[in-house]
């Protein structure tokens, strides 16, 4: 694993009808969950979603900011930016 993680700016939709990265808008990933905002659930999903797609361990995938905000910031161990961005459908790093 390496030891530099990426971090990236979401912005959380709960209770949405599936659960799926939509996209980006003003440099966040729009991400769309169906769990409720209670109990941690969305956050859950959340991190979830992002482990499922970048095909990583639920370990390396963590909720850095923003757990009870719909702006989060999620870090992610083992991957380079480049392929974080890729496998999210997200254009270029700045």
């Amino acid at each position: 694993m390496s030891a530099a993680a990426v971090l990236i700016e979401v912005r959380l939709q709960p209770r949405a009808s599936a659960d799926e990265i939509a996209g980006e808008r003003e440099g966040a990933l729009v991400v769309r969950v169906r769990a409720a905002p209670e109990r941690g659930r969305a956050n859950e999903a959340l991190v979830r979603l992002i482990a499922g797609r970048l095909k990583l361990p639920l370990a390396q995938v963590e909720l850095a900011r923003g757990a009870r905000s719909r702006r989060k910031l999620v870090r992610v161990w083992g991957m380079d930016e480049g392929a974080v961005r890729r496998r999210l459908g997200m254009g270029p790093g700045r």
